[in-house]
């Protein structure tokens, strides 16, 4: 199989394939890669036979039945892209659409090995369900937000419907991830969304009355970067979002955090950190296990032989309105 990029290059062309697609009516609800890999194993799932095996279980299709299976002009549009391959007699898609908020999110496809995948999944739709309620739940207008390590910008075009006299920064080092982000926004009609290459905060400047993250938190031994938090225990992005967030926060404003929390003989190390942090600079802070044991998986690997369990977590970090 030729290799590809993990995100077209052509974002006018990308665009114009979701939105084609988006015409069709097509919706689909992404699983995890482990979900995925034991549905795709079922003998009767090798091919492809309808639009969803295509854009949303990323299944090959054979050349002579395209005509059949995608409507014009949609298999054009995906050459035009670049978001179909050979793979020996077969065609096989290089891009996924996924469902959530009402809108088509463009993002890598199955199954994301590239260490610069743009990875779209059940944490995706998790981190933007606590974005969406935590932004409709506020007192404050949202004026300026920022998502930190955007990947496919999903939570912070949620704030742009819901806040859209915002100014909203997407932020991400991988280029991918940056033109997805940006098919993304265009597809969701999100004008006030901006995306930028930044390391985190490093690359933005001013104060955020809104700040939104869900960084990677495993301890991934390819050091995937959609994956790997580096660190203790896979927390040392979680960490450094926190410790800039803290310095970044307006009056008022939030940091709502989704991220991992490695759970070590009762104890949790990352909400220790936390807690040290916002003692310290005086920032008021909640702390929820949203699920206390999921990826039990990677407990089998030599680097979470210390783990009882990993627990899914949302931090809110407010800076108060008037600090001492």
């Amino acid at each position: 199989m030729t290799r590809s990029d993990p995100f077209p290059q052509d974002e006018g062309a990308v665009l114009a394939l979701a939105s084609a697609l988006r015409e069709t009516g097509y919706t689909f609800t992404t699983v995890t890669p482990a979900t995925h890999a034991h549905v795709n194993a079922r003998p009767r799932n090798a091919e492809a036979r309808k639009l969803r095996d295509v854009f949303g279980w990323s299944r090959p299709f054979r050349p002579d039945q395209a005509q059949d299976l995608l409507p014009e002009p949609i298999l054009r549009l995906m050459r035009t892209a670049g978001a179909v391959t050979e793979d020996g007699p077969l065609l096989r898609p290089t891009i996924r659409f996924s469902s959530l908020d009402g809108e088509l999110f463009a993002h890598s496809s199955y199954p994301p090995s590239a260490t610069d995948a743009v990875f779209f999944g059940p944490d995706t739709m998790r981190f933007a369900a606590a974005v969406i309620a935590h932004v409709e739940g506020r007192s404050r207008p949202v004026r300026r937000a920022v998502d930190i390590g955007c990947g496919s910008g999903a939570a912070g075009i949620c704030i742009a419907k819901r806040a859209p006299e915002a100014e909203v920064v997407l932020v991400d080092i991988n280029p991918a991830a940056m033109r997805a982000a940006r098919v993304n926004a265009r597809l969701a009609g999100a004008d006030g969304v901006e995306v930028r290459r930044s390391d985190m905060l490093r690359d933005v400047e001013g104060q955020f009355d809104l700040i939104v993250s869900n960084p990677p938190f495993m301890i991934d031994t390819a050091e995937r970067a959609y994956r790997h938090g580096g660190g203790p225990l896979g927390a040392g992005l979680s960490l450094a979002v926190a410790e800039q967030a803290a310095e970044r926060l307006a009056p008022g404003g939030s940091l709502v955090l989704f991220t991992g929390a490695a759970i070590v003989d009762g104890e949790d190390p990352f909400r220790a950190a936390v807690a040290e942090l916002c003692g310290r600079t005086g920032l008021d802070w909640t702390y929820s296990e949203f699920d206390p044991d999921e990826y039990g998986e990677e407990l089998a690997t030599a680097a979470y032989d210390a783990v009882e369990r990993l627990a899914l977590v949302i931090l809110t970090v407010t800076r108060p309105v008037t600090q001492p």
